[in-house]
């Protein structure tokens, strides 16, 4: 006969609340990433932008975010993830302040390159926080499955926000938001985040890996954003691509031959974890051109105003809270995170299946809110399996480095799929009402056209994923099935 549970201890406790503050850094991390959509019509009316300038008011947050992930994740091994956090929260607070009291588009677009960093620091280092917090692998589990809740129904909930706000207030209250959440993080995570001891700078610090490859991102997501405008054969975009290679090139061997690298090569001989990163960038891709395709074809083709479209993706919100209500945490310690990997994965290409086979009649319900409800439990369950196998065998000295390699995977390929897609969907767009088609007909073909090829990216994901991903000798998830006191499965 067992004995009875242990009674929950302070520590535990702390843990838990512990999970609430970095995951409340996440959620603002993930309101920005959607909210500010909702409101570029509004933003453009009132600043005075061009169609071509107004892009970078979210181009200039991705640059700064994608390209920092690497560094700041580091740093906070080296020195200390609280103090990483902390700092990144704050600047990002700060930048959020700077965003809403923006009255230029100068202002704006320098505010935004800010914020992008506030959020790539802070965010560097939380999935490293919650891998060395909760040791325990069903209790590591059951809070990652919140921080993928969050992550995912944290940009319908910026849809939803920054409809009503746009609405009801107006678009510089989208930014104002992030105070209180800021000020909150930050007081509560002062006394309840623990310090881990950072592995120190006291043999110096790799400046000019740093340098390298934060540099070498920058420069290759700007000249991935700008593709769509100047062509991805053209010069530009090839110049960009060069120089961000060479970078790249110089930085790996920078790397090999220094005694304090910033990116340790033992690093890529950690079981899966680059296997898993590019199934998760794949499956990004599909997630995000939900979001920010989705959002577009709906307030575009269909006509929704800004609140009906966060309410349009209610269902994805929804099913990620159901399965991040433990039964997530169920499957995969059933189960293991491998198997509830692909239904996963098949989920997500199904609902975006379904929305590149939708016509301007189509009603909301079934097929929309089919889709959406398929993409909410396909985005949760195949990042929550992909978290847990990427992160089962990382070392706690390299758990700041290997969640920015994480990051930035999801982030490259977000970047990549958002700027190829938008452009094959512009392109089919006006080739369709070259052709003849009403510009109702030609807009719906052009994100038909892209919906589709978001879910061959996430096909591919779950084509690779059986043939790159290594079976473990013991299972992470076979382990809390032991801690649960249920028999494996064969």
């Amino acid at each position: 006969m067992s004995a009875p549970p242990a009674a929950p201890t302070k520590n535990d406790r702390r843990r838990w609340i512990a999970l609430v503050v970095v995951c409340a850094a996440m959620l603002m991390n993930s309101l920005d990433g959607t909210i500010v959509n909702i409101a570029m019509p509004s933003i453009q009316a009132d600043l005075g932008f061009t169609q071509a300038n107004l892009a970078w008011v979210a181009d200039a947050y991705l640059i700064t975010f994608g390209s920092l992930l690497l560094m700041a994740g580091r740093l906070g091994d080296l020195v200390g993830r609280k103090k990483v956090f902390m700092g990144g929260v704050a600047f990002f607070t700060v930048s959020s302040i700077a965003c809403g009291l923006a009255e230029s588009q100068g202002a704006l677009i320098a505010a935004r390159f800010f914020q992008g960093a506030g959020a790539a620091i802070s965010s560097s280092v939380i999935i490293a926080i919650i891998v060395t917090e909760f040791s325990d692998p069903l209790e590591r589990a059951k809070a990652m499955s919140v921080y993928i809740f969050v992550a995912v129904s944290g940009g319908s909930v910026g849809l939803l926000f920054g409809g009503v706000l746009v609405q009801a207030v107006d678009w510089h209250w989208i930014f104002f938001i992030n105070l209180p959440i800021g000020l909150a993080t930050l007081v509560a995570g002062r006394s309840l985040l623990d310090e881990n001891e950072g592995l120190g700078v006291r043999h110096g610090v790799d400046v000019l890996g740093s340098v390298l490859v934060t540099g070498a991102l920058m420069v290759g997501i700007y000249g991935i954003i700008t593709a769509s405008e100047h062509g991805w054969v053209s010069a530009h975009t090839l110049t960009f691509g060069g120089v961000a290679s060479v970078m790249l090139i110089a930085f790996f061997v920078l790397e090999t031959r220094i005694s304090n690298p910033i990116m340790p090569m033992r690093i890529f001989a950690v079981p899966n974890l680059l296997a898993s990163s590019l199934i998760r960038g794949l499956a990004a891709t599909g997630m995000y051109s939900a979001f920010f395709l989705g959002a577009l074809y709906l307030q575009r083709a269909r006509g929704f105003d800004p609140v009906r479209v966060g309410f349009a993706f209610l269902p994805m919100t929804l099913t990620a809270g159901v399965l991040s209500s433990g039964v997530a945490v169920k499957l995969i310690t059933r189960f293991g995170a491998r198997k509830v990997l692909y239904p996963g994965l098949l989920s997500l290409m199904i609902g975006l299946g379904l929305l590149a086979s939708v016509s301007d009649g189509t009603s909301y319900f079934p097929t929309l809110g089919l889709a959406f409800l398929f993409m909410g439990f396909g985005a949760s369950s195949s990042f929550m399996s992909l978290l847990t196998i990427a992160m089962a065998d990382v070392p706690p000295r390299d758990a700041g480095l290997a969640s920015g390699i994480v990051n930035v995977s999801m982030q490259l390929f977000a970047a990549i799929g958002l700027a190829a897609l938008g452009t094959i969907a512009s392109n089919r767009t006006r080739s369709l009402a070259s052709e003849g088609q009403t510009p109702i007909d030609a807009l719906i073909g052009g994100y038909h056209l892209a919906f589709g090829l978001a879910a061959a990216c996430v096909a591919l994901g779950l084509v690779i994923a059986p043939l790159l991903l290594r079976a473990r000798p013991v299972e992470v998830e076979a382990a809390a099935t032991e801690a649960l006191e249920i028999e494996p499965t064969a």
